[in-house]
């Protein structure tokens, strides 16, 4: 039984899940995103179980899973999952739009099952990110929670994705506003004189939105806010403005950044 999985990831939660689930599930495959985006027109997965593992941002899908996922073919998938990592909520809001989305799509067929994994945020923009016990308490949570999900997915288990209220009307009022101007936010981002020049921020961009000039970062205006440029840079010399200076990077402990690098599917601009 084949399964594939999309993921999405910045600071490597999402990935985390994704690993997390395939390792309990058996035959899978973890394809990026960013990489699998990149190909034109309808997309006509050839598995028998097909996931998307996303972030949540404001309740919503980022921009680039919710553009990709309305290319998305799955007339042809025996069981249709999504996973949503979230640092607070906003799961449901976002399977439901990830579901209408597909229903919407080329293959008119949503999704069998939904899920919500917490995971620590990352949303310098906004706050800290947790550590510490608060941070391994998450953590070990979420090692349960994927546990639950692939016992789930293996028995192709369907369920109705849950309504909230509060975080429809959260959806509603926050996420345009977001969507409409995420590709433009890389704006306000900048280098300060901690550069190694390493191109580390321009590797691990999963959409491929950071080309390095003359040493130093320079953002292409197609930003998804994951903000792994931030967070993974080694020197943590990118600040969007005064508000991310100081505050504590994240990234998933299980992860590395080599394993974060590529997933644009295409080699950093020089």
């Amino acid at each position: 039984m084949m399964t594939t999985m999309y993921y999405f990831s910045g600071t490597g939660n999402s990935l985390a899940v994704a690993k997390g689930i395939s390792r309990d599930i058996g035959e899978c495959e973890l394809v990026p995103l960013g990489s699998a985006a990149a190909a034109p027109g309808v997309i006509v997965p050839a598995a028998d179980r097909v996931g998307i593992v996303s972030p949540v941002y404001f309740a919503g899908l980022p921009s680039i899973v919710a553009d990709f996922s309305g290319r998305l073919d799955l007339s042809g998938v025996r069981y249709a999952f999504g996973v949503m990592t979230m640092g607070g909520s906003g799961g449901s809001s976002a399977l439901r739009q990830l579901d209408a989305i597909l229903k919407g799509g080329p293959g008119t067929r949503g999704l069998d099952s939904g899920f919500s994994v917490r995971m620590p945020g990352n949303y310098l923009l906004l706050y800290n990110s947790p550590g510490g016990k608060k941070c391994e308490a998450m953590l070990l949570d979420a090692d349960r929670s994927m546990h639950e999900i692939a016992g789930a997915v293996r028995k192709e288990a369907k369920m109705t994705i849950p309504w909230s209220p509060l975080q429809s009307i959260i959806h509603r009022m926050m996420y345009p506003r977001f969507v409409a101007g995420v590709h433009e936010a890389d704006r306000s981002f900048s280098v300060d004189d901690r550069c190694s020049s390493c191109g580390t921020c321009a590797e691990v961009c999963p959409v491929g939105n950071i080309r390095m000039d003359g040493g130093h970062p320079t953002w292409l205006h197609h930003c998804e806010q994951c903000l792994a440029c931030m967070h993974l840079c080694p020197t943590e010399a990118i600040q969007a403005g005064k508000k991310t200076e100081g505050r504590a990077r994240y990234h998933h402990p299980g992860i590395g950044i080599a394993d974060l690098k590529g997933q644009s599917g295409k080699p950093p601009s020089k």
